[in-house]
Parts: C-alpha cells; structure tokens; sequence
C-alpha cells in the first residue's frame, strides 16, 4: 500500500513538472491544428497522394523558427509582438500603417476562421450524436463552451485544456495514419521530394497558411511573456516551441496520410475522411473522426478570439488584463462573429480556405516585421538573432513570396 501510496505521488509529481514546463507552446498546436488544417490536409492526401507532404515538413520547421523568434520577442521585451514593432519602428506614419494592417488582418482573419473552427466541432457534435439535425442548434452549444472557457479559465486552466484536447486529438489521427498502413518509401518521397503537381498551388499555400499562421506569432509573444518573466528561462521556452509546435506537424502529417488512404476522388466535407477508415476501424471510424474534429473545433474556436484580443491589446495600448472589459470584448466579437456565421448558412470550409490563403499572402509582411524587431539590439540585447538565425528567417521569408508570385501567376495562367 505504500508502495501503491509512493507512485501515485510521483505520477502527480511528474505532471505538475510536465505542466509547469509546458504551455505556451500547446496554445500555438492547438491553434493551427484545427478544422482548416483537418480540411486542407485531407484534401491535399485524397487528391495528390503524399506529393504535398513536404509542404508540410518545411511549414512547420518554418513555424519552429518563426514562433521560436516571437516567443523570445516577448519573453526579453515582456510585451507582446505589436509592442515591440511599434517601439522599434520611429517613423510614426509608417508604424502607425503598420499597427493598422496587422490590426485589421488579424482581427478580420481570425473572424474568419472562426465560423471554420465552430463548424468542425458542429462536424464532430454530428458524428458522435449519428444525427445531422443538432447543426441547428449546435453552432450555439459549440459557442457557449467556448464562452465559458475563455471567461472563467485563467491561463492555467486553459493550458490543461489544451494538452488533454491537443493530446486526443493527435492521437486520434495518428493511430489513424498507422492503421492505413502506408508505404514507408512513398511516404519519404513524398516527404522529401519538392513537387507540385498540377492544380496543386491552391492546396499548397493553404498547407502553408494553415500551419504557419500570422496571428500565432502575436498570440505566442503574449503568451510567453506572461508565462516566464527571465530571461533565463530561454531554453525552457525553446524546448516547449520545438516539442509543441513538432507534434502539431506531425498530426498534420498524419492526416494526409490517412486521407491518402481513402476511395475517395473528391472531398465535399471533411467527415468524408472517416469512409476510407471503415474497413480498418469498422463503426468506430466515424467516432474518431468526430472526436479529432471535435478537439481541434473547441481548441481553435478558443485560440483565435484569444489572439485577437491579445493583438488589440497591444495595437490600442490597453492594460495587461485578461478579465478586462475591452479584452473581454475583442474576444466576445469574434466568437458571435463565428457562430451567427454558422448558423445563418455560410459555408464555413470556403470561409477557412479563403483567409488559409489570405494569411499565406500576409506571410512575408509578419515574418518580416518579426525579423526586424528580433534584430534590435535595444530591445533584444544579447538575444538578437544570430547570423544563422537570419539566414532561417530570410529563407523563410524567400519561400512565403515565392509561393505568393508563383500563385499570382497561375491566376494569369503565365505559368
């Protein structure tokens, strides 16, 4: 019995450590691994095979590297992103267009992409349930939840929220990748071999704008500054943004993966995924698709309001207060914004794949702002990138209007 009594300590031990360690870094899975990725994901497998894996390899090393640079913004400058652009930038008209763009781009952005994450979990809510119907009402249940998260749940509380969900989710889709059992060769070609197939632009940028997310590196250097408060903690935050951001990729990965998998020719909605699934998982199928849609809805339907708020907090010099009215009322917008969507008809797929796009078109904008202020010496101090770094990020940035030219073009047919 003391045995028994010693090891349930430990156990509790061990994830008061986990938890104390991770977070900020899970916020930032949870917000890219939603509904838009589940869509884009799925119909990047069911049309091109593991062609387009690679996309995903080099999104979301391109995330690590960007998300790593905002969480070091906001834990030296203990401010968030926005704030540290604007002290770094000394023409007022140039940071005052600045502020606005990245304002309304968010706010705008996130607005859209929540009708994408409310209507995931509305999938989810349909599959477990096995009854169509509950759309009609569930937009509003999906809301409320999220509601009462956002104003009850401190960062704590939410971060635990997060792991559980990210965790459920993830599993659900890789042990769904595993079980279609795919060839390991093609799988690596695919991987590791820059190809875009014809029609394929389209599905490439919104991999790309729907992993490596504009409004996540505001979102993170919030959060980071909140979380840790020295300097010292630097590797701590570096380990959370690898491992946590790592896993979110590779929950992607595996969506392409299973979707690869399926008999399908085109997709018309993301449960779509789970008929593939049936002769593997029999009537489960339909249970574990609902249940990662499910996850990544509530996650990101909380994520993207939060974001939104942070990034007005900072835009319009607010008081660091999360329970504070305007903050309050930023989110509040954006979460009503997405559920009346929903619920008066919008087709909340075509609503995410637009702003997924949008996003990648404002890709270069942010990580270049980012690269700016990270190289400031008065704010970084001994923290500034290195050389190394900057050629990352430049590269990064290379790639994010190279996607953007080379869409352009296709638009004109000039390629």
């Amino acid at each position: 019995m003391h045995l028994l009594l010693q090891k349930i300590y430990l156990s509790t031990e061990v994830q008061k450590f986990m938890f104390k360690k991770i977070g900020p870094g899970v916020f930032i899975a949870a917000a890219f691994v939603g509904p838009g990725t589940l869509t884009v994901c799925t119909v990047a497998g069911v049309k091109f095979g593991f062609a387009l894996l690679w996309t995903l390899l080099i999104s979301t090393i391109a995330t690590i590297v960007l998300q790593e640079m905002s969480g070091r913004v906001g834990m030296v400058s203990q401010t968030g992103l926005v704030e540290a652009v604007r002290s770094s930038i000394q023409i007022k008209w140039i940071r005052t267009l600045l502020v606005f763009l990245v304002l309304m781009g968010i706010l705008l952005g996130n607005a859209a992409y929540e009708a994408g994450n409310i209507g995931g979990a509305v999938l989810g809510i349909s599959g477990i349930i096995n009854n169509e119907t509950v759309t009609t009402w569930s937009p509003w249940l999906v809301g409320v939840i999220a509601f009462a998260l956002l104003w009850f749940g401190n960062y704590r509380f939410l971060e635990r929220v997060f792991v559980v969900l990210v965790a459920l989710m993830g599993l659900c889709f890789i042990i769904s990748a595993i079980i279609t059992k795919p060839n390991l060769l093609d799988w690596l070609s695919g991987a590791f071999t820059f190809s875009s197939p014809e029609g394929s632009i389209w599905t490439i940028l919104g991999l790309v704008g729907t992993t490596v997310v504009p409004y996540n590196l505001f979102l993170h250097a919030s959060l980071v500054s909140e979380k840790w408060s020295s300097k010292s903690n630097h590797k701590a935050m570096r380990w959370d943004t690898i491992i946590s951001i790592g896993l979110g990729g590779l929950v992607s990965m595996a969506i392409i993966t299973a979707a690869a998998a399926t008999p399908l020719n085109e997709v018309n909605g993301v449960m779509d995924m789970a008929i593939g699934l049936e002769p593997l998982l029999g009537s489960w199928a339909r249970l574990v698709m609902a249940l990662g849609l499910l996850a990544a809805g509530i996650t990101s339907a909380i994520t993207a309001p939060l974001a939104a708020s942070y990034v007005a907090q900072s835009c319009f010099g607010w008081e660091k207060n999360t329970k504070g009215k305007k903050f309050r009322m930023v989110w509040m917008l954006v979460l009503a914004t997405g559920v009346v969507f929903l619920s008066i008809g919008v087709e909340p797929v075509w609503v995410i794949q637009i702003a997924q796009v949008a996003y990648a078109a404002l890709l270069p904008l942010m990580a270049i702002l980012l690269l700016w202020t990270v190289n400031q010496k008065q704010i970084m101090a001994e923290h500034k990138n290195s050389r190394f770094q900057n050629v990352f990020g430049f590269l990064i940035v290379g790639f994010a209007l190279f996607l953007g030219i080379k869409s352009f073009l296709d638009v004109f047919s000039l390629i």
